[in-house]
């Protein structure tokens, strides 16, 4: 990474599953014309390709070797919404199900795996910015980010959400079954023994549950301006 690429502004958007902040951070990273990562999309991206590796029942050493050899490239189709390429194939659709998600979320907790996908998490600091969605951006990925947010939203609100999306997809799923599968995942991010989920301690704290996605976005965008006027008057 070059000396001004390990300058640019980093905005970190963290939260718990279901809490909006990767549509959030998509949306912010667009408005202000910064690269986008999407973090989790990593560990769904090892289930992935240990899976097609013969390897879906891996122990962590191996699966850090994968996540160490990702072959990944983001983008976005004429719409605006992320594609994933993995090792030249669009996968996209294949790492949003409900057991892909499942899955990463048991691979994230492990410290072989997380240490071996830091280098290209922080190879994406480029100019002329970057917005930086997870569980862990600004507390142990780019712990100078300029701008740190903590996006939440209550358990039955994410939950109602992501049952709409999936619903909207023609995929029928339970309500109960998702709100369980959230809150098993918070208490998985939140107990892990590296880089558990946390708001950092100089992290705007903000609770979607009451909030449009316009909103949140306005919001988000006016702490940047903050940030913008107070660097140009120092």
């Amino acid at each position: 990474m070059s000396e001004a690429a390990s300058n640019a502004i980093v905005i970190a958007i963290d939260g718990p599953s279901g809490s909006g902040k990767g549509t959030i951070a998509r949306n912010v990273a667009d408005s202000l014309g910064f690269h986008l990562l999407d973090s989790g999309a990593f560990y769904r991206l090892v289930v992935l390709s240990a899976d097609r590796q013969g390897e879906r029942e891996a122990d962590e050493l191996t699966l850090a070797g994968i996540a160490a050899e990702l072959d990944v490239r983001f983008g976005a189709d004429s719409t605006g919404n992320e594609q994933v390429w993995l090792d030249g194939e669009e996968v996209s659709s294949l790492l949003r199900t409900e057991e892909c998600g499942l899955l990463a979320s048991r691979v994230a907790v492990l410290p072989a795996v997380r240490e071996a996908l830091m280098p290209l998490q922080k190879s994406f600091r480029q100019l002329p910015g970057l917005v930086a969605d997870g569980r862990d951006m600004g507390t142990t990925v780019f712990p100078d980010a300029s701008l740190k947010v903590y996006l939440t939203a209550s358990s039955e609100e994410r939950a109602k959400r992501r049952h709409k999306q999936l619903n909207d997809k023609g995929l029928d799923v339970s309500l109960a079954a998702l709100s369980r599968d959230i809150e098993d995942r918070d208490r998985r991010d939140s107990e892990r023994l590296v880089a558990p989920l946390l708001p950092a301690e100089d992290a705007r704290l903000l609770d979607s549950s009451n909030l449009t996605i316009d909103e949140v976005i306005r919001m988000v965008l006016g702490w940047v301006q903050e940030i913008e006027i107070r660097q140009e008057g120092q």
